[in-house]
Formats: C-alpha cells, sequence, structure tokens
C-alpha cells in the first residue's frame, strides 16, 4: 500500500459524507412532506400523475393497504418486464436484431432487476434490444430503487409516530421518490457521464475498419442513462458484460470515483434521515462512525493484499509486484479495492474488476459484507436491515441486563422479535441451502469453472449475491442455464420480498404502541458501546452461520496457497 493510495480511498469516502449527509436532509424533506421551494416546480407533475392515475393523494394507508400496493405495482412490473424480454425481437428499437430471450433468462432477468438485484446472466451488448435495455432494465432500475427507498421511510413513519395505523400513502411516496429524487440526479449524473466520455446513442453498432484491413464491430447505445440510476439506484447491472470495467461505462479514474460515490450517497444519506425523524442525530452518528469504519477495514484489506501480490507467482516466477489480473490499469489498485468494498456494502453490485481474479482473502470481504448486509445497504432496504438488527440487539441487550427491552421509546415483544428473526433467518437459509444443492447436483456442478475450493466459492458467492439482492458476481460461474436462472431467480425474489413482508408487519405492530419517554433505566441506542454491541451481534451472527462455508471457500483456498508456497520455499 502507498501513501497516495490510502489517501485516494480516505478522499473519496469524506466525500460521501460531505455529498450524502445533505441528501439525507433533503430525503426527509420529501418523505416529511415539508413545504419546500422546489414545490413550485415539481407538485404540478405530481398533481398530474396523481390524476392519470387515479389517486387521492390525500388518503392515508395501513401497512397491509401500503404492503399491498407495494407487492401489486412490483408483480405487474415483473409482469411487464418479462413480456418485454421475451418479446424483445419482435419490437421496436432493435438496430442490431437482437432476438428475444428464452423464458428461464427472461424470468431470471426480470426477477433480478425488480428486486434491485440485477444479477446479469446474460451479456448486454449482444443479449439486450435497446428497448429492452430502457423499458426493461432502466425502467425497473427506477422502480425498484424507488421501492426499497418507500418501503424504509414507511417503517421509520412507524417508529416515529404512535397510536394511529397511518404509515402515508404509497403512491404519494413512490412518485415523490422518482420526481423529487431520482430522476433529477440520475439526470444530472447523465449529463456529467457524456461529458466524460460515456455515450448515448440510440443508433445501431459502430462498424468500423481497423488499421490492418479487419472489420470490428463496436457495441454502443443508451449507456449514459442506463449507467446513471445503476449506481444512483444501487442497482449494478451493466449496459456491457464486462459492466463498469468496460470503458465505454466507465472510461477514466474520475468516473470511476464518481460512480463510487452515486452507489453510496443516498444509502449514507438514509442514515442521516433516520436521524432526524428520530430528532436524534446522534443516533446517526453512532450508526456513521461503526458502518464507515468496518467499511474502511474491508477496503484495506482487499488493496493490502492485492498490492502485495500473488506469493505463487513471486515464488514460482520472481515476478514481484501488485496483483493486476483481472484489473484494469486506469483504475489502479486503491480505486478497484474501494470499489469492490463499496458495491457488495452498498449492495449496488456494479463491478470496475473481476472479483474472480481478486486473491483469497480479498475475495472474503465482498462475500463477508454480503452475508452481513448490513453494511449501509442498498436504498432503502439497507435502512430496513439495519433497523432489524437493532430490534434484535435492543433485546439480546434487554436479556443481558434484565430491561426491558425498548428501541426508540417503544416496547420490544415476542411478535417484534420472531418477525424480526424470521427477516433475519431468511438470508443465511436462501444463500446456504441452493448452495448445497448446487453443489450436490450434477447440474449445479456442470457450470463450475473452475476447479477445487475457488469453484466452491464461485456458487457460494453466487447465491450470496441473490440472496442479498446484490447483483456481483465472481465470473467464473457460468449461471445462464436454465437450472441457475429459475433458481437463482427464486432466491432473489424471497431474499428480497419476505424480509419485506416481515419488516411491514413489525411496522403495523409499532405504529400502534405508545411512545415511552426516556428514563435512567431505558437501554439507549445512541451510545458508542451499544453501536459496538450492534456490530457484535451481526458479526457473530454472520460467523456462526456462514463460517463452516466460508472455510472451505476463500479461507480454505487462502491456506492452500499458503502451503504451496511454503512447499516451494522448503
Amino acid at each position: 500500500m502507498t501513501v497516495e493510495g490510502i489517501l485516494q480511498i480516505l478522499l473519496v469516502l469524506i466525500l460521501m459524507f460531505l455529498f450524502g449527509i445533505p441528501l439525507g436532509r433533503y430525503i426527509y424533506t420529501i418523505f416529511s412532506l415539508q413545504h419546500s421551494r422546489m414545490d413550485r416546480l415539481f407538485m404540478p407533475v405530481e398533481r398530474f400523475l396523481y390524476r392519470l392515475i387515479g389517486v387521492d393523494s390525500s388518503v392515508s394507508m395501513d401497512w397491509k393497504a401500503y404492503l399491498r400496493a407495494l407487492m401489486l405495482v412490483n408483480f405487474v412490473m415483473l409482469l411487464f418486464a418479462y413480456l418485454i424480454f421475451r418479446l424483445q425481437g419482435r419490437l421496436p428499437l432493435n438496430p442490431d436484431k437482437i432476438p428475444g430471450m428464452s423464458p428461464a433468462l427472461a424470468f431470471n432477468t426480470a426477477a433480478s432487476f425488480i428486486t434491485n438485484t440485477n444479477w446479469q446472466n446474460y451479456a448486454g451488448e449482444t443479449s439486450m434490444s435497446y428497448l429492452g435495455q430502457m423499458l426493461g432494465i432502466t425502467f425497473l432500475q427506477f422502480t425498484s430503487a424507488a421501492t426499497g427507498l418507500v418501503a424504509a421511510i414507511a417503517f421509520v413513519r412507524a417508529i416515529v409516530r404512535s397510536k394511529t395505523d397511518n404509515l402515508g400513502n404509497f403512491w404519494v411516496d413512490i412518485i415523490r421518490a422518482h420526481t423529487r429524487l431520482l430522476l433529477p440526479m440520475s439526470f444530472l449524473l447523465a449529463c456529467v457521464l457524456v461529458a466524460l466520455g460515456v455515450p448515448e446513442t440510440l443508433q445501431g453498432a459502430a462498424i468500423v475498419h481497423t488499421l490492418s484491413g479487419d472489420v470490428q464491430v463496436i457495441a454502443r447505445g443508451p449507456v449514459a442513462s442506463l449507467e446513471a440510476i445503476k449506481q444512483l439506484g444501487t442497482n449494478g447491472g451493466g449496459f456491457f458484460n464486462a459492466n463498469s470495467a468496460h470503458p465505454f461505462e466507465d472510461p477514466t479514474a474520475l468516473t470511476c470515483v464518481l460512480e463510487i460515490l452515486a452507489m453510496g450517497v443516498t444509502a449514507t444519506g438514509l442514515i442521516w434521515t433516520l436521524g432526524l425523524f428520530l430528532k436524534n442525530r446522534k443516533q446517526a452518528i453512532v450508526l456513521y462512525v461503526f458502518l464507515t469504519a468496518i467499511l474502511m477495514l474491508g477496503t484495506f484489506i482487499i488493496y493490502g493484499n492485492e498490492a502485495a501480490g500473488n506469493p505463487l507467482v513471486h515464488q514460482a516466477f520472481g515476478i514481484h509486484g501488485p496483483n493486476m489480473e483481472g484489473k484494469e490499469v486506469r483504475f489502479g489498485i486503491p480505486l478497484t479495492s474501494l470499489f469492490t468494498a463499496a458495491t457488495t456494502a452498498y449492495t449496488t453490485g456494479a463491478v470496475n474488476a473481476m472479483h474472480d481474479s481478486l486473491m483469497p482473502i480479498s475475495g472474503l470481504v465482498p462475500l463477508l459484507f454480503m452475508m452481513f448486509n448490513v453494511i449501509f445497504g442498498g436504498k432503502g432496504v439497507g435502512l430496513l436491515n439495519i433497523l432489524m438488527f437493532l430490534i434484535i440487539t435492543v433485546f439480546l441487550s434487554g436479556l443481558m441486563v434484565g430491561r426491558t427491552p425498548e428501541i426508540f421509546g417503544k416496547k420490544i415483544e415476542a411478535r417484534e422479535v420472531k418477525l424480526a428473526t424470521v427477516a433475519m433467518l431468511v438470508h443465511p437459509f436462501v444463500i446456504l441451502v441452493p448452495t448445497a444443492i448446487a453443489i450436490a447436483t450434477q447440474v449445479g456442478r456442470a457450470s463450475i469453472l473452475n476447479p477445487g475450493l475457488h469453484g466452491f466459492t464461485e456458487v457460494l458467492y453466487a447465491f450470496t449475491s441473490a440472496a442479498a439482492n446484490n447483483g456481483s458476481a465472481f465470473a467464473g460461474l457460468n449461471g445462464n442455464t436454465e437450472f441457475y436462472n429459475l433458481v437463482l431467480g427464486v432466491v432473489m425474489l424471497l431474499g428480497r420480498y419476505i424480509s419485506i413482508l416481515a419488516m411491514f408487519a413489525i411496522a403495523g405492530s409499532m405504529i400502534l404502541k405508545p411512545i415511552i419517554p426516556a428514563s435512567e433505566g431505558t437501554l439507549r441506542t445512541d451510545t458508542f458501546s451499544f453501536g459496538g454491541v450492534f456490530v457484535a451481534v451481526f458479526v457473530i451472527v454472520g460467523a456462526l452461520t456462514f463460517f463452516p462455508f466460508l472455510a472451505i471457500g476463500p479461507i480454505g483456498e487462502q491456506l492452500q496457497m499458503m502451503h504451496t508456497v511454503s512447499h516451494i520455499v522448503h
């Protein structure tokens, strides 16, 4: 590691907070329905949309009505996207004559993008028409991000309100999420990316003649618009198969920094939004300190291992230097390390390097971040996971000190603990069970491209990414088979919606409870000691749940590599 590389990483993280905290304040004004100077610009558009879909914006919803609307909209969009992907060969805006997807691949892709996972078992430049990229992919990148955002906001309202059943109005929230946040930010970022060299065109692939006389086909299309919401919505699905390692998606170190900031700024801001809703900024500060510390620790573990290079190459061939396999020289090791950690901490899933080429311990970091699923997390759903673990931590702490568990002034009872446990346990269940099935069956093993422990890690990473709604891949597994398309699609749906269902049920219970004033007996959640317990809980839960699988994956691979190096030396 170098001083310059460390400063690069620290500077980007500082910028994340400089942009994130004001954005969190802005998000608070949007969803607390405060009047602002921007109403004059947005209200006419929003009123038109309310009339268009026949919604009364003054009607409030209880948790069941809010959840029904959310689930219905997502189901309809899932079917819509599936039809687009199946029929794209017969639809317009297809200058390169790309055929429709197979049923299994169309299901996987629709499930992937409606759940904000954006796992790709297809190569975008050869498998997706422009209409599919815009109406199927880009559209869902907006709506899935907005869905997670409004789900988190509804839960926060349940915490701060009492003796009522009013969670707000789903239609108002989802429209305001688009008109006041996602669309303006994406438009601005897309314009910046176009200025920095990212293509945005509806013309077909460019046909060029090389100096050697060969003909080369260069794929292009409406890339910048997809790239903007891909990062801002913590989506991750790339226009090209190489994702943000492709020079058309991420041409320079400057665009790389902008994309890292884009993928993290809203999730970072939502922590501040939570503090404002609670009228307790210290709560946000405590979460910032511990979550950022874990993000930095993971980043520097990756940086240190990749900068040190591969000891097998050093010993066997006498070639010393960093591990540049699978990385872009224009980014270097520091920005690649931060991108790798951030894309899994914020559950974005975009990649600017091939994770399959990381050193074993470096590959362990993104796996752990997705397994924890609580290091900031994605847009909205990450905040839901944080609140879920806070509830569990409060319950466990209450048992240890002999106090009735309370969180944010509301008692935690058996119903809330059971539902939070369901939300927590569904994550390892939909990772470990499908992984075991894939490894135990010939159809699952057939897609593994690397033998031994690394091949096992490829399968484990795929299901972890799907369950965490992350979407990044180890890139060594052939996922475009009927088995993986169907199983990964189901895992993505379960990983997204079961936890949302459980958290909304908790919200319905919490919002009816009175707020109890804090006293000397109150277990405060805005202290650094509680923050340490919070981290210990999800680390211990993660370690107990996943360690056996990690031991025969990246940890075993690291030990195997060290043994081989020792054998060469002696």
